[in-house]
């Protein structure tokens, strides 16, 4: 009798077990991705990585969480649960939504193309039909104003082709201050003013609330270049993809010889932007032994935070990620003196002459 009694304890715990895996949350788990060499991933017609020292672009690994994913990413350390509606938009299906990070990721690598080719001194000429609004937000001041179809063609006045437009000049906006944006409705040409509120990840951001993509551009590039990066999406790896381009383009070794890694979105203007998943990424670099790890401003604290031993350097633009590139190569004293982590402050210097996104 007691035996059937353990064994039957024995079964309600592993049926336990079992429900929790089978029982799904409405949250995902974001936890540490991997690291990858960008000397693999990025072909060049003419040009080869020949010279020591490599970038490097992170990844993190987001996906739906039963009970026990819930349960141990909210103890562990190194992960976060995020609900669903933070990741992805009520009305918007899980596959509509990677289509959408697909999107954004193949802009990410076509404007990180234009950006590195026109600071080698090629030109590159760019065409678009303007910016798309895929889908409004809950709580989206757009509401009323734009619909999903819309489409976007300038900001303030200023003609847009690209999304990452769009977003970094929106940024650009104190939380509440109105944006002037020019777009097309329905084949109409229509002009509104909306208030910015707080970026859902981001709170101290300015947003509308938004998801949107750019619609049939095409750069026109001098030679060849393809980047392979299969299943990974989204636009987080801009700023990278430029430096590793624009590394092959140049007579210049950009690494110094180190292992950099780094992310963030970049805009047309080379402004670099918020992403999200930074501790993730800064524990995968870590990991993997890399030298430097580069951020964007906004993340640079809570990068600082998740870190242990690799340097992390705050960066609002590619012009400031190129001059810390350019100290790896300074006399081995000033080396030093540069790669302590209250030293790598001095890049804010040069925001003086720079916007915040």
């Amino acid at each position: 009798m007691l035996l059937r009694r353990k064994i039957d304890y024995v079964l309600i715990i592993l049926a336990a077990i079992f429900l929790g895996f089978l029982v799904q949350t409405n949250s995902y788990l974001i936890k540490p991705g991997d690291v990858e060499d960008l000397g693999c991933l990025i072909e060049i017609e003419g040009h080869r990585r020949d010279e020591p020292g490599q970038f490097y672009m992170l990844t993190v690994s987001q996906h739906p969480a039963n009970l026990w994913n819930f349960l141990y990413g909210y103890m562990h350390p190194a992960y976060d649960v995020r609900s669903l509606t933070q990741t992805i938009p009520s009305d918007m299906t899980r596959e509509e939504y990677n289509d959408l990070m697909q999107c954004w990721m193949q802009d990410s690598k076509d404007l990180a193309g234009v950006i590195a080719f026109r600071r080698a001194g090629y030109e590159v000429p760019i065409t678009s039909e303007g910016v798309e609004v895929v889908e409004l937000l809950p709580k989206s001041p757009a509401e009323g104003l734009l619909r999903p179809g819309d489409i976007i063609t300038a900001i303030e006045g200023k003609e847009v082709y690209l999304a990452e437009e769009v977003v970094a000049h929106i940024q650009q906006k104190k939380i509440g201050e109105k944006v002037k944006i020019g777009f097309r409705q329905e084949g109409e040409k229509k002009e509104t003013e909306i208030p910015t509120v707080s970026h859902i990840d981001e709170p101290h951001l300015g947003a509308l609330r938004l998801y949107v993509r750019t619609l049939n551009w095409e750069p026109l590039f001098p030679m060849k270049i393809e980047i392979e990066t299969g299943p990974v999406i989204g636009p987080s790896a801009g700023m990278m993809f430029v430096l590793e381009i624009l590394d092959r383009l140049l007579p210049e070794n950009l690494t110094g010889g180190y292992r950099i890694g780094g992310t963030g979105t970049i805009s047309l203007d080379e402004k670099v932007g918020a992403i999200g998943g930074i501790r993730q990424k800064v524990i995968t670099a870590e990991k993997a032994g890399l030298d430097y790890f580069l951020v964007p401003a906004e993340n640079y604290e809570e990068a600082l935070q998740a870190a242990s031993n690799i340097k992390v350097v705050s960066v609002n633009n590619l012009e400031e990620a190129l001059s810390f590139l350019k100290t790896l190569n300074a006399p081995s004293k000033e080396v030093e003196q540069m790669q302590k982590p209250q030293a790598l402050s001095f890049l804010f210097l040069s925001r003086v002459t720079s916007s915040f996104l």
